[in-house]
């Protein structure tokens, strides 16, 4: 048995995002005398938040509303322009924001680092004395006999390959809390436990993802108009019976953001969203933005698209879901950091109000209860058949359908459908002999790059010497099952070249074997999510590995 330091707080934080650090700011503005600690497992806050990001202040707003006086990053650029094209292979029609309902409008937000926006609000919960912890990620859920969550233990420092302790060795630390609120974003791995083990999705349909690219420029300064919003859709996954889009925003400094989102629901086995990225990259309108620019940053990550109709139950004893481990995306949006702050900000009003009572490690229904009567659910209620609608009719006419559904949402109170369901992304993936493999263009180094030095450009860094953090339940499924039936989809679907089948020397080299290059892994989660056998389990590394996102 390893002896582990504990160290007691009223409420632990897991996730150092937009939610968990609105969670310990609501909470000391509550309660100054409440402890609170915050987990993060990247380097430093911000090391691991990727987003476009085109920002709605309106939580932000509540939750500290002198912050454009306070020298908050994300109030140097507040959006000026905003076009949304429709693109074909050569061209780009531009969609009227007059036939879109009003809150597809970006009037009155901001473009910019929502990891710099993360780095500056730990700055505002570290002076209001949250502690916070980076580089400390949550490895493993801590429960009492009666199977409330009483904190977390965060993970082990200098493990061997072999899973057993080196010279380094440092034990992880158990945390305890009165109530623990878990916000580690998309497909967190702690939160898929709790939601086996609580069951928390029994009453609402699967959680479906897309996969969110991105690259920061530097563009010629000509080209460059601050605040100018520009998101596509339609080409290149138009041609592929897939779909998703592409945005561009113009912050400051001389950067734009651009990047690409394939929904991950796609079922030709062949399609690689990488290239397809990089494809859209070539369109002669996004292309012409680039020319003379260059690239400083590369990342990606997976993003929430199940909507309403996917949030889980939110509260369990001892514990709450808040943010993007919840599923606070709205979709044709593209936004989900102002619902994951207010979501954490009625989570720290629950918990505040629980431990004044001196009650500890029961269940905060009255939190749910909160989110579901609040402007979150007001907001995602309207869009909730947009994603499913596109899934299933298609980019051009899923649009359609899904323009007149929010607007009749928004006018009358109903849509065209009843809200409609979802299907897993892994379940969506068909068999490789249906397709044929697509022929992607090789990259030009100069537009389009390929993944791995795509990878150089995230930071990404991981200690060599520890046990994969990407178990696979099975070995033999990825060349039994995921090659002969799915043509080896893990080679494609990682954005950073984690996953490749090689010749495999034990059994002569006329056979192959799936190679994981760990060290690769930018925490994006798509093969959990994706892989079709569902054999893939993310697990966190030690700290402090993973990208270390700047400006981003």
């Amino acid at each position: 048995m390893i002896e582990r330091e504990e160290m007691p707080y009223d409420v632990v934080i897991v996730g150092g995002g937009p939610a968990g650090l609105s969670t310990a700011i609501r909470l000391k503005q509550v309660d100054p005398e409440i402890q609170v600690c915050v987990l993060e497992k990247g380097s430093e806050v911000g090391a691991h938040i990727l987003s476009g990001a085109t920002f709605d202040p309106k939580a932000l707003d509540e939750l500290l509303p002198e912050w454009r006086e306070m020298d908050c990053p994300m109030a140097e650029t507040p959006v000026t322009d905003n076009w949304h094209w429709h693109l074909t292979r050569g061209k780009k029609f531009s969609i009227p924001h007059a036939i879109q309902p009003k809150f597809m409008s970006n009037h009155g937000n901001y473009t910019g680092s929502l990891g710099n926006l993360c780095r500056w609000l730990a700055e505002q919960a570290e002076a209001l004395e949250v502690e916070i912890f980076p580089g400390f990620p949550a490895a493993e859920i801590l429960y009492d006999d009666n199977g409330a969550v009483i904190g977390v233990q965060t993970g082990d420092m200098g493990v061997g390959r072999d899973g057993e302790p080196k010279g380094d060795f440092q034990p992880g630390m158990n945390l305890l809390g009165k109530y623990t609120v878990f916000c580690e974003g998309a497909r967190g791995h702690l939160t898929k436990r709790l939601k086996a083990k609580y069951d928390l999705e029994a009453n609402c349909e699967p959680q479906i993802y897309g996969l969110g690219m991105k690259e920061l420029w530097d563009i010629d300064p000509d080209k460059h108009v601050p605040g100018r919003v520009i998101h596509t859709q339609g080409w290149p996954l138009s041609e592929n019976d897939a779909w998703g889009g592409g945005f561009l925003y113009h912050q400051a400094n001389g950067q734009v953001s651009l990047g690409f989102v394939a929904a991950l629901d796609y079922k030709n086995p062949y399609i690689y969203p990488f290239e397809e990225f990089q494809r859209w990259k070539q369109h002669p309108e996004i292309k012409a933005i680039l020319e003379g620019g260059k690239r400083v940053a590369y990342g990606a990550r997976a993003i929430n698209e199940g909507g309403w109709q996917s949030v889980p139950q939110l509260a369990f004893p001892g514990g709450v879901l808040a943010g993007c481990s919840a599923g606070f995306v709205n979709v044709p949006r593209i936004k989900g950091s102002h619902t994951a702050m207010k979501s954490g900000m009625l989570a720290a009003e629950s918990i505040a109000a629980a431990v004044k009572a001196e009650r500890a490690h029961d269940t905060l229904q009255d939190y749910d209860d909160a989110v579901r009567s609040s402007w979150i659910a007001d907001e995602l209620k309207l869009v909730q058949n947009a994603e499913p609608l596109v899934a299933k009719w298609g980019g051009e006419m899923g649009t359609v359908l899904a323009g007149a559904d929010m607007w009749l949402r928004t006018l009358f109170g109903f849509g065209i459908t009843k809200p409609m369901k979802h299907h897993t992304d892994a379940s969506c993936l068909q068999r490789a002999d249906l397709y044929k493999p697509i022929d992607y263009p090789k990259p030009d180094g100069v537009i389009s790059f390929d993944r791995l030095t795509s990878v150089s450009y995230s930071f990404t860094n991981h200690e060599e010497e520890q046990p994969c953090h990407l178990q696979l339940k099975d070995p033999a499924i990825p060349t039994k099952v995921n090659l002969p039936v799915y043509a080896g989809p893990e080679a494609r679907y990682c954005p950073a070249g984690v996953y490749e089948f090689v010749a495999d020397e034990s059994a002569g080299g006329d056979a192959l074997k799936l190679q994981i290059n760990s060290q690769n892994c930018v925490h994006c989660k798509t093969c959990d999510i994706k892989d079709p056998t569902q054999n893939i389990e993310w697990v966190t590394p030690e700290g402090g590995g993973g990208p270390n996102y700047p400006n981003m």
